[in-house]
């Protein structure tokens, strides 16, 4: 065996034991490996950096763009909300509005966008149908990948076209797809209404809790605030008095929080106002203010004992009773200042960062009172806190600073929030437009009017221009460049398998083994193998490196090549069985408060069915 062909395959092993291993980001692992195919001398740079100048990559790019124009302009939310509501209270018309809704988009825009959008939506219909959303959530995820109705529904679509066409053979249309993705989301329709019973299974009580949305209390009793907030009167004779809490140090020294700041004015016998303000850096204390203080008890105590404070019971209230319109929860009151639940996705830029590091308060005005991670809550100590992907935080600040974070799409998902908020609607005057571009770049790419490329050039180009996004930095921050990275930096591995043969050993290998059986166990040998490696590397990466052994199989046996790469696109998308296998599945694991083995449950089932039936279905429709 050929010394170059032994390294290919080593770089290989490196790159899926990094990829698996979770430690290090993938596009960093990607461009590594693109880095030592150029120093082991079997790429030249300009093959090397190739995936940079890739027509794919140049799509996702742009189709990030278009997607976020789509988002940000509120045309997809309104779209979504007003099918969705067809469903009333009836929960099986919910279920399957549900997975068309979310398949229909996700054929159309990225399915990790489409699920930050249903989140939200999904969770507050769900309250309103008196229904537990860990029912929805899931098999919505799910509707995102089997969704596979367009050319452009995920990147393995675009790496087996990009396959066929550097073979020689015709390229794929834009609905190529458009059979197979109804008959996934069918499957998916018919399989998961089933099997989504096993999530909610035993949740008697649970179920009986439900209201019709989250409510403040609710949310105040989960991260049990009463039990860690205290309310504390500055005496007249405190060194906090004229200080700002920036001057002060307080979190640092006492390791407890300062949340809010709450002012008497107007001090007779008869009218009293009492002003709320979010205690920020600048914010100065003044005698008699009443601060709202997150922390331990032990923490708190010395807080008050050594600065001239008084800690007052909780059940008094300030001013007098009709002083304002408010809300209690859990020893708040809400009015102007509210809390919600935001979940963090995997290309948030406070992944792997510490509270105390995100200036949250500082860049937001809100604060991080508590963190869900899977099925705990961490409630002590929050500031020295890493945040992973998928985390769920418990922030306060002011209700339109709240809502301000429903800007920021590419980095969480704002889903306990008062459910007349999460089905908002932004009247953006923007949304025609972005759906004329979109319907333009669709009639493009359908027609052959121009390449599929610069189609989604020019229409990310016009989203841009046209003013879909409120300025040219939150178009750059729709896109994901780890995704876009992964794809360039592992395309030049796909050259080098063809270069050095090491793709025509594998497919060699595959077709000596299962050729006896037929070409339909050779398309069975290479799903089943591209499956599995997905459920732990992302599909993507998966997708580049199957395709060309795909293709070599295909040709080894004298058959058709389509069918073969359409089984890698389909294996490579309908990964279940894992909350890590795709960024959908993991932002709602938090959300639906699910277990590794749910996805087992539900997803493993679902994946192997999907698998089995596209077998014998592939070769009806791509015929050897």
């Amino acid at each position: 065996m050929d010394i170059n062909v032994l390294i290919i395959f080593g770089i290989i092993l490196l790159a899926v034991f990094f990829f698996v291993w979770g430690k290090i980001r993938s596009d960093i692992v990607a461009l590594s490996v693109l880095v030592l195919l150029v120093l082991t001398g079997i790429l030249t740079p300009e093959e090397g950096l190739s995936g940079f100048s890739n027509s794919v990559v140049v799509m996702i790019v742009c189709l990030f763009i278009v997607g976020g124009g789509i988002f940000q302009t509120g045309l997809a939310k309104m779209i979504s909300t007003k099918i969705l509501a067809l469903a009333g209270g009836n929960q099986y018309k919910l279920f399957i509005l549900v997975m068309l809704v979310t398949g229909g988009i996700g054929g159309f825009i990225s399915n990790t966008g489409t699920v930050a959008l249903m989140l939200p939506i999904v969770m507050s219909l769900a309250a309103e149908a008196n229904t537990d959303s860990r029912r929805f959530l899931m098999p919505m995820a799910f509707a995102s990948s089997l969704g596979l109705l367009t050319l452009i529904s995920t990147p393995p679509n675009l790496i087996i076209n990009d396959t066929l066409i550097s073979g020689g053979f015709e390229g794929l249309s834009f609905f190529s797809f458009f059979p197979l993705g109804l008959i996934t989301l069918t499957l998916g329709i018919v399989l998961l209404w089933p099997l989504s019973k096993l999530l909610v299974a035993n949740r008697g009580k649970e179920k009986s809790d439900i209201k019709k949305n989250k409510s403040l209390k609710q949310l105040a009793s989960e991260y049990q605030l009463a039990d860690n907030l205290y309310r504390i009167q500055i005496e007249k004779n405190s060194p906090f008095i004229n200080q700002s809490l920036q001057e002060l140090n307080i979190t640092r020294t006492y390791n407890v929080s300062i949340l809010e700041i709450r002012r008497i004015h107007s001090r007779n016998r008869f009218h009293k106002t009492v002003d709320m303000s979010m205690a920020g850096p600048l914010s100065t204390f003044k005698e008699n203010d009443i601060l709202y203080v997150l922390g331990n008890f032990d923490d708190v105590t010395a807080l008050v004992s050594e600065n001239g404070l008084k800690l007052i019971d909780t059940h008094k209230t300030e001013g007098v009773d009709n002083a304002l319109s408010i809300s209690r929860a859990g020893g708040m009151e809400f009015s102007e200042i509210g809390i919600a639940e935001v979940v963090l996705m995997s290309t948030s830029k406070l992944i792997n960062k510490r509270v105390k590091e995100s200036n949250f308060r500082q860049l937001y005005n809100v604060n991080i009172l508590g963190v869900q991670r899977k099925d705990g809550y961490i409630l002590q100590d929050i500031k020295n806190e890493k945040m992973l992907s998928g985390d769920v935080l418990l922030v306060q600040g002011k209700w339109s600073d709240i809502e301000k974070l429903n800007q920021e799409t590419s980095e969480w998902v704002v889903v306990g929030q008062p459910m007349e908020n999460a089905l908002k609607i932004p009247l953006d005057h923007k949304a025609p437009i972005a759906a004329v571009i979109m319907i333009l770049m669709i009639l493009s790419m359908v027609f052959n009017i121009v390449p599929t490329v610069i189609a989604t050039m020019v229409a990310a180009l016009l989203m841009i221009v046209l003013g879909c996004f409120r300025n040219v930095e939150s178009a750059y921050k729709s896109i994901n460049w780890e995704s876009t990275f992964l794809f360039a930096g592992m395309f030049p591995l796909a050259i080098a398998m063809e270069k050095t043969g090491a793709s025509g050993l594998i497919a060699d290998a595959i077709v000596n083994g299962l050729s006896q059986f037929g070409p339909v166990s050779v398309l069975a040998g290479i799903y089943l193998a591209t499956s599995i490696l997905t459920m732990f590397i992302s599909n993507t990466a998966t997708a580049v490196l199957f395709a060309p052994i795909a293709l070599q199989s295909a040709l080894a046996i004298d058959a058709s090549p389509y069918a073969f790469l359409f089984a890698v696109t389909v294996a490579a998308s309908m990964c279940f069985a894992s909350p890590f296998a795709t960024p959908p599945n993991a932002l709602v694991m938090s959300a639906g408060r699910y277990k590794f083995v749910d996805y087992i449950k539900v997803g493993l089932p679902l994946q192997c069915i999907v698998g089995i039936i596209m077998i014998f279905i592939l070769p009806l429709l791509f015929p050897f």
